[in-house]
C-alpha cells in the first residue's frame, strides 16, 4: 500500500491500470525476476525501478515509462522491499579509500531511496550546517556520538533500512577488517592513485583555500595505507 494519498490515487488511476495491463499483454504473465508463472493478472505487481514519490509521480517519464517498470510476483516484490519475512536480508557495505577518491559519489550512484549512509563528512555537515569540508573541533564528540550510534544500529540491524553504507578512509587493514566483521559488511575499495587524488584536489574549487590542508590528508592516508 502506497504511503502517500497522491501515490494511492496514481495506482488506482485509469492511466496506470491501462498501462500495467498493456505491459502484461506485451510481456506475458511470468515474473521478470524469478520466472514463475503468475496465474491471475491481479497478482502481477508493476514494480517501479525508480521509487515513486509525491515529487516524481506526475513525471510520466518515470511513473509511466515501460523501461522503468518490472512485472514481478508478490514474493519478489516483498524481497525487493525487504518485508514480510525478508526483513533480515540487510546488506552492509564498507566503502573506503583515500581523500578525493569519490566514495560518496560512488555510494550515491549505487544506493536506493531509504538506504542508511554513515559518513563523518556528511554527519558534520548535518550537525553543523556547514559545508562538509568545514569541521568545527567543538562538534567532534557530538559527531562521533551520532556516528557510533548509527554503527550500533547497523550491528544490531535496527531499523527498516535494507542496505547500509559505511564510508571512510580506513587505511589501516586491521581497523577496517575489524569494523567489517563487527557490522557484517562487505569491503569495497575505491582504488585511486595519490597523483589522481592530488589532481582532483587541484580541480576542486570548493577547496581552493584548503589545498595545503587536504594535501596533508592525502599524504597521511597513503603513508598509513595497508592492503
Amino acid at each position: 500500500m502506497a504511503r502517500y494519498a497522491i501515490l494511492q490515487t496514481f495506482y488506482t488511476s485509469e492511466k496506470w491500470r491501462v498501462f500495467r495491463l498493456n505491459l502484461i499483454v506485451e510481456r506475458g504473465n511470468s515474473c521478470q525476476r524469478c520466472g514463475c508463472i503468475i496465474a491471475r493478472p491481479v497478482d502481477i505487481i508493476g514494480h517501479h525501478k525508480v521509487e515513486l514519490t509525491p515529487e516524481n509521480v506526475h513525471d510520466h517519464s518515470i511513473s509511466l515509462n515501460p523501461d522503468l517498470v518490472e512485472l514481478i510476483c508478490y514474493d519478489c516484490h516483498n524481497k525487493e522491499h525487504k518485508r514480510f519475512g525478508y526483513q533480515s536480508l540487510k546488506e552492509v557495505f564498507l566503502v573506503y579509500g583515500p581523500p578525493m577518491a569519490g566514495m560518496v559519489e560512488f555510494v550515491r550512484q549505487q544506493m536506493s531511496r531509504g538506504d542508511l549512509i554513515v559518513n563523518m563528512d556528511l554527519l558534520y555537515s548535518a550537525l553543523s550546517g556547514l559545508p562538509d569540508y568545514d569541521k568545527p573541533d567543538a562538534l567532534f564528540s557530538n559527531v562521533m556520538g551520532v556516528h557510533n550510534f548509527l554503527l550500533d544500529n547497523i550491528k544490531t540491524r535496527l531499523g527498516k533500512w535494507g542496505t547500509a553504507w559505511i564510508i571512510g578512509g580506513f587505511p589501516e587493514k586491521f581497523k577496517r577488517e575489524r569494523l567489517a566483521e563487527d557490522t557484517g559488511a562487505e569491503l569495497i575499495y575505491c582504488p585511486v592513485s595519490r597523483e589522481d587524488c592530488l589532481a582532483r584536489l587541484e580541480n576542486d574549487e570548493s577547496l581552493r583555500y584548503r589545498k595545503d590542508e587536504w594535501r596533508g590528508y592525502i599524504d597521511k592516508w597513503f603513508e598509513k595505507y595497508q592492503e
